[in-house]
């Protein structure tokens, strides 16, 4: 027969095993985005949509966000992030994306926070790439393709970075970057056809885990998502799609909203 001291030891070594077991990043809340024309951090909610801020972590713990792109802006409306990056060349490539996560439309996506892109007709197909609400976008999003998933929200003085970044004028380089923010770069160097480099491009250099804290949420109080009563496929509790596709599952939204205005 084991003696106490023999179980509790038993108990401890499995403790440490299951540990192991664990997603490093499974405790991680806070990022800093480090951007050409600023830093600034996001709070996720890693409580309440768990398995959204589980896959962005792993991109973020790959380095698959490293040197990528904001290669979408509307103005008043959302800045998008997550599809593309870029090398020492400025040759743009898609990144390369995981398997979909499921929809976790828990939160209202009012200005400040970020939310997964998808496909449209498809609540369950966000990969990559992601978006910040620049505006209050709650009436157009929250209830559209079974909502969109809001999993952190920009915290400190960090909107200033994000408005900046919104202001940028965008260009129409082709499909699928019809609307790239590009900065130093002007609609007669457009006209003139002057070649797009690193110093126009708006650069995301990396995304790091500034904070471990178990739920640095806890002291947030995030709008709820009250236009998805069944919420889709919701997942928490607390506080391989293409980057073409993924572009257009937020234009089909942005199209309906300016419909009904």
């Amino acid at each position: 027969m084991l003696s106490s001291i023999q179980v509790r030891s038993f108990i401890a070594i499995g403790a440490l095993c299951f540990s192991a077991l664990l997603p490093s990043t499974s405790r991680a809340t806070i990022v800093e985005f480090e951007t050409v024309l600023g830093n600034f951090e996001v709070n996720l909610y890693d409580n309440a949509t768990p398995q959204t801020v589980a896959n962005f972590l792993d991109y973020v713990q790959n380095g698959r966000y490293t040197d990528s792109i904001f290669h979408r802006s509307v103005a008043n409306f959302v800045i998008q992030g997550g599809g593309f990056n870029t090398n020492a060349r400025a040759d743009i490539g898609v990144i390369t994306t995981g398997a979909a996560v499921v929809n976790e439309p828990v939160y209202s996506n009012v200005r400040g926070t970020i939310a997964m892109a998808k496909v449209a007709g498809n609540p369950n197909s966000a990969t990559s790439q992601w978006f910040f609400n620049v505006d209050d976008n709650s009436d157009d999003l929250d209830g559209q393709n079974g909502g969109f998933t809001v999993f952190g929200e920009v915290i400190g003085n960090g909107m200033d970075i994000v408005d900046a970044l919104a202001a940028l004028p965008v260009y129409n380089i082709g499909s699928p970057l019809t609307e790239l923010p590009l900065r130093n770069y002007t609609a007669q160097d457009a006209a003139n056809n002057v070649p797009i480099d690193n110093t126009h491009l708006v650069i995301i250099s990396s995304i790091t885990v500034t904070d471990t804290t178990v739920d640095s949420a806890a002291g947030l109080n995030p709008t709820p998502n009250t236009a998805n009563d069944n919420g889709g496929s919701l997942g928490g509790g607390g506080g391989g799609s293409t980057g073409v596709l993924l572009l257009l599952g937020l234009f089909a939204v942005r199209v309906s909203r300016h419909l009904r205005r």
